[in-house]
């Protein structure tokens, strides 16, 4: 059979090529030999390299497994057959072919015992698992890959370094120029963005509307919401997408509604997906879990993740009551963002001023509430202002607080419109916004980039 041919190849080479070994023995495990005695093998070859970090001898592994207690004189004349097979001279496959034999052999074994595990815990033979750790059993099984990086050779990787500097880095853009504009394009996976505003500013708007922005962009989205209803939030985005008013959504036709959501469907092959949870109810092994369901039973995908918001989280390492708030919202922090580090994603969230920063024109991170471990770990984050002056505008100030992605000192604040009654956000073109704050020009910020390095003698 195949899956013997490739276990014996395994075991060979678990003996003769060195580089083989230490590529895949931190990725086999016992459990993947099918049979006892290519297992036992298995195991006293893993316990050798673990021991002497080198391959074994036949004879060192002889004697090994003649000092062993658990192997009966049938078992240990099994394995001195199988020994002599494997240890007979033959050709050495192709390293990468073998590399790939083994990585793929590994993976069908993973899914073949993950399957059976599953099997187990449905008939009740397996108590200490219930059915709901299924999913996690295969998404682990189908995770299985050979990965050997262990760190960035800073001399010896140069070059790949350099490509790095020249590959474009894949970004989610807005709408809105001038958020572009600070983010370099828009914002990367696996990042933590939170808005930061006072109650009733526009939090839940700016993130519904950017919601709809990346739906009608063709990107999978999904919302989760502990403040308002799953209905509120699609209220939102109905009156954001369909260009009307919330109050005309209720008196809208039922024919007119379904023929403009008839004309979104054929315009973006993204899927919006809102999932309400109780408010301080769930942290994120709770959104985990969802995001294995969506897999498992929609096929669906996030691009990117809307949490609203933050502070009514819970913490899956910290219980509330015990533990200051600060270190409680910085974990809350931490996993969101260890969230999007996982599934791949930009995560964007929101958080509250404190008093003095409810009623300031001039947010700054000190008016973050609650805890400022949470600016510590947010890769980007911006205040949303707003106030008599500008409101009567139809406008609302976004400043700068936090920015991974440039430099924060350039475009420190700016204007944005605001539709409420749309729930919508755009651009304002005003004449204040043409020179960036550091009091440099536009010319200045786009200066050619050969000539910052004229001077530079090679």
């Amino acid at each position: 059979m195949i899956n013997e041919r490739i276990e014996l190849t395994i075991l060979r080479n678990l003996f003769y090529t060195e580089a083989f070994v230490r590529k895949v023995l931190p990725f086999l495990k016992p459990d993947y030999f099918s049979n006892r005695i290519e297992k036992l093998l298995f195991e006293e070859i893993e316990r050798f390299v673990d021991k002497y970090k080198n391959p074994p001898t036949k004879e060192t592994i002889l004697i090994e497994l003649g000092q062993r207690k658990d192997i009966n004189d049938t078992e240990i004349k099994s394995l001195k057959e199988l020994l002599n097979i494997i240890t007979q001279d033959s050709e050495k496959p192709d390293l990468q072919w073998l590399f790939d034999n083994t990585e793929k052999f590994c993976k069908d074994r993973a899914v073949h015992n993950a399957v059976l595990d599953g099997i187990k815990i449905l008939d009740k033979k397996d108590t200490k698992r219930t059915p709901e750790a299924i999913p996690s059993i295969l998404a682990d099984a189908l995770a299985v890959s050979f990965d050997n990086h262990i760190g960035h050779d800073y001399i010896e990787d140069s070059e790949s370094r350099f490509d790095w500097y020249h590959t474009k880095e894949k970004r989610y853009q807005f709408d809105l120029s001038y958020m572009n504009r600070i983010t370099k394009g828009g914002v990367p996976p696996k990042t933590l963005n939170i808005a930061l505003a006072g109650t009733g500013v526009g939090k839940s708007l700016f993130m519904c509307h950017c919601a709809s922005h990346f739906l009608s962009q063709g990107q999978n989205v999904l919302y989760i919401t502990l403040e308002m209803a799953e209905e509120r939030i699609a209220e939102r985005i109905d009156a954001n997408l369909l260009d009307v008013s919330m109050d005309d959504l209720h008196v809208m036709p039922k024919d007119l509604y379904e023929n403009k959501i008839t004309k979104l469907r054929n315009k973006t092959a993204g899927k919006l997906i809102i999932k309400e949870y109780p408010t301080a109810s769930a942290h994120a092994g709770h959104f985990r879990a969802l995001f294995n369901e969506l897999a498992l039973k929609k096929s669906f995908k996030p691009d990117v993740v809307f949490i609203d918001y933050l502070n009514i989280c819970s913490s899956s390492r910290f219980k509330g009551g015990n533990i200051s708030s600060y270190f409680f919202v910085k974990a809350i922090a931490e996993e969101l963002r260890g969230l999007a580090v996982e599934f791949n994603v930009p995560v964007f969230s929101a958080t509250q001023t404190t008093r003095t920063g409810f009623v300031s024109t001039d947010i700054g991170l000190e008016d973050t509430s609650e805890s400022f471990g949470l600016p510590a770990t947010a890769d980007f984050m911006f205040a949303l202002i707003s106030s008599e002056e500008l409101e009567a505008l139809g406008q609302m100030k976004v400043k700068q607080l936090k920015n991974r992605y440039n430099d924060p000192s350039i475009n420190r604040a700016f204007i944005i419109g605001v539709d409420r009654a749309k729930m919508k956000l755009y651009d304002v073109q005003t004449s204040g916004q043409n020179i960036v704050d550091s009091g440099q020009t536009k010319e200045d910020v786009v200066k050619s980039s050969y000539d910052k390095f004229s001077d530079f003698k090679i």
